[in-house]
């Protein structure tokens, strides 16, 4: 199978970022089509994200049917996010993102009439999750795996940044605008409807601008030669193959598992146990944190690239920084100061995660970026469970005992990564990330 040449670039020495480079990748007419696809579709799926749990509680009344929705959701995004990266390595990124763009639309805008109509029922909304979330499983790995196609190497930070920064903006916009657009008619199921229909509304327009894009040929592609589980057994060779990619995705999973769980479950309970604010100093919490992952994301697409060994110290001191902080929440009770220690957490987050989310990216050949990618999200997605279980658990016993736990097993994380060879070997490969037997193809 061949890679997909790259439109609007040419094969440029990876220097790594640069001021310039997020002023550079905004001069390219499909990546701007890109990104006004994906934020308009992001800012689209915050209106769902709020629509779909206060639908089922106002049709049940009940949280176990609302916790049944969102695993319906969940679960099968999951299942099939391997699945979903093989299918986005063998028919091109734009193509899957645009039939699953297409089919979520249709899905919603169903939703939206069954809802304004008032025929919605609950066996109705079980089937929207459960669909939604099996297409999502298609969508993200080919969501994750088009940047690369779109920029040139040494601008793969800055457009990941610019990308990832707006999926934060919509986080913050959405969920506002989608509050106060169903509480204005909060009599009536009419408010869910209208979200529904602007989430419908803002697929097509997605679906649209993809369809804009153009990418070339995949030159040579036999698509009756496939074999499903192959393709997915491939994938997860080569990154197990590969030391450097072995190591960036075991720090991956160690912060997945240390630390998510306990920042979404134990930051609602330090601010209801032990901060006089009680639910307003949750949403300053967790707003320093995302305008922290925000800050984060913007140094690491402007920074220019750091050296090998200026990069392994900030792998290690960041890691370091994660372990203390958390550590910290446990007997920190004071909200600013906890704002200043979430804020700070999520700036080195923000800057570790594009950093080593673009670098797996061009490491990885063309041929793999799905499979890969769709690796990375199915780590985040179950470990996130698993990490809020846990901590769940812990916070129950002693909420100081989790902070100090998960703090512990974030710098046994950061000694371990001092002593692996991979580290090295991921940080000499920084500024030429690309695997030994792919070659990034001429435009």
């Amino acid at each position: 199978m061949t890679t997909t040449e790259i439109p609007n670039s040419t094969a440029a020495s990876p220097s790594g970022s640069s001021p310039g480079s997020m002023r550079r990748v905004m001069t390219l007419r499909d990546f701007r089509l890109l990104l006004t696809g994906t934020a308009t579709s992001l800012l689209g799926d915050q209106f769902a994200l709020i629509a779909t749990p206060w639908l089922a509680l106002q049709l049940t009344d009940d949280p176990l049917a609302l916790g049944i929705v969102l695993a319906l959701e969940g679960l099968p995004r999951a299942a099939f996010m391997l699945v979903g990266g093989a299918v986005t390595d063998r028919f091109a990124a734009r193509r899957v993102m645009i039939v699953a763009d297409v089919a979520r639309g249709l899905l919603t805008a169903a939703m939206a009439v069954a809802v304004l109509t008032g025929a919605v029922q609950m066996w109705m909304l079980f089937g929207f999750a459960l669909a939604f979330g099996l297409i999502a499983g298609f969508a993200v790995p080919a969501e994750n795996s088009i940047v690369p196609t779109l920029v040139r190497r040494d601008d793969l930070q800055a457009g990941n940044a610019v990308i990832m920064g707006a999926t934060q903006i919509s986080a913050f916009v959405g969920p506002t605008l989608a509050g106060a657009l169903i509480a204005s008619f909060s009599t009536s199921l009419f408010g869910v409807g209208l979200a529904y229909a602007v989430d419908a509304a803002t697929f097509a327009v997605s679906a649209t601008a993809f369809s804009l894009i153009r990418t070339r040929p995949r030159l040579g592609a036999d698509e009756s030669a496939f074999s499903l589980w192959s393709s997915i057994r491939d994938g997860v060779h080569n990154v197990w193959d590969d030391d450097a990619l072995r190591f960036v995705f075991s720090v991956l999973f160690a912060v997945n598992l240390f630390v998510v769980g306990p920042i979404m479950v134990g930051i609602p309970l330090v601010a209801h146990q032990r901060l006089p604010q009680g639910a307003a100093a949750f949403g300053v919490l967790m707003g320093a944190f995302a305008i922290g992952n925000l800050a984060g994301y913007l140094v690491a697409g402007t920074a220019p690239q750091p050296s090998s060994a200026t990069m392994r110290v900030i792998v290690l001191s960041v890691l370091a920084a994660f372990g203390a902080t958390i550590a910290s929440l446990g007997v920190a009770t004071n909200l600013w100061f906890d704002t200043a220690l979430l804020a700070g957490l999520g700036v080195g987050n923000g800057y570790l995660a594009i950093s080593l989310f673009t670098w797996i990216q061009g490491r990885t050949p063309r041929d793999m970026l799905g499979r890969t990618m769709s690796l990375v999200t199915f780590c985040s997605l179950g470990l996130v469970s698993i990490s809020q279980a846990g901590a769940g658990t812990v916070a129950r016993w002693d909420l100081d005992a989790l902070f100090l736990c998960s703090g512990f097993l974030v710098l046994a994380t950061a000694v371990w990564s001092a002593t692996r060879p991979g580290l090295r070997a991921f940080t000499d490969n920084l500024t030429a990330a690309v695997a030994p037997h792919y070659k990034e193809p001429l435009s």
